[in-house]
């Protein structure tokens, strides 16, 4: 029994060991590329969004594939819970622990959209049945983090110090037939040295949480999309 024990603790000490060094490494690299954003490939290619934040220090790109026409899918998207979500869930909770933020309370309205206007976002443009663009300015080191609307026409020439710029899109591309992907980009800029020095600590230390809710939109949009897309009949299927 007390072999097994040691066994037990050594795999465990292990295990713990290769996530922190895992995690020390995905830190130093991500300080190292910040201000250095991965181009997007030619299909990722968003114009709407170009015209918000041309320029930009961070970006996240994921997509999945769905059988189910475009505009099915966005609707999904705009409508989807994310606080239905544990992982979610956990996510923020874990910020608020680690950053020392008073816990919420409050009722998070239905609806991917509606949940981020409740926070502050702003919609910045809109294209039915195709994509959607939404923005903010805040402070992400802070505890108890605020979003603040920028009006569209003010959106990029926005430059007051001290704030990151956050332009963040839903998108379904058609595919053909009733295919689409389904695309999430985000983009950050800081507005002056001081608040890039903040947030590029930030974006080092706490982005994983940030990239694991973004690859959480994912899954729940697919799979309702599809399950909509089945029950009128609109599988997808190349043509």
């Amino acid at each position: 029994m007390n072999r097994y024990f040691r066994s037990a603790a050594r795999r465990l000490a292990f295990g713990l060991g290769a996530a922190t060094a895992a995690y020390g490494a995905y830190v130093g690299t991500t300080w190292y590329r910040y201000g250095n954003p991965k181009a997007p490939a030619p299909d990722e290619r968003d114009p709407l969004l170009d015209r918000f934040m041309p320029a930009y220090e961070i970006v996240e790109r994921h997509h999945v594939r769905i059988a189910a026409p475009a505009a099915v899918t966005l609707d999904v998207a705009r409508e989807l819970d994310l606080y239905a979500s544990p992982t979610v869930r956990t996510i923020v909770r874990a910020r608020e622990i680690i950053l020392g933020a008073t816990s919420e309370d409050r009722q998070h309205p239905r609806g991917l959209l509606a949940n981020m206007e409740s926070l502050g976002w702003g919609m910045l443009a809109e294209v039915p049945g195709q994509e959607v663009v939404v923005g903010a300015v805040t402070r992400p080191w802070e505890a108890n983090v605020i979003f603040r609307a920028v009006p569209p026409e003010q959106f990029a020439t926005f430059n007051e110090p001290g704030f990151v710029k956050i332009a963040w899109t839903i998108r379904a591309d058609p595919l053909g037939g009733s295919l689409s992907i389904f695309r999430t980009e985000t983009r950050a800029i800081a507005t002056d040295a001081h608040a890039r020095s903040k947030f590029r600590r930030y974006w080092a230390f706490l982005s994983p949480g940030i990239v694991v809710i973004r690859w959480a939109l994912l899954g729940p949009v697919k799979k309702e999309a599809e399950r909509r897309a089945r029950a009128v009949g609109l599988e997808g299927h190349h043509v």
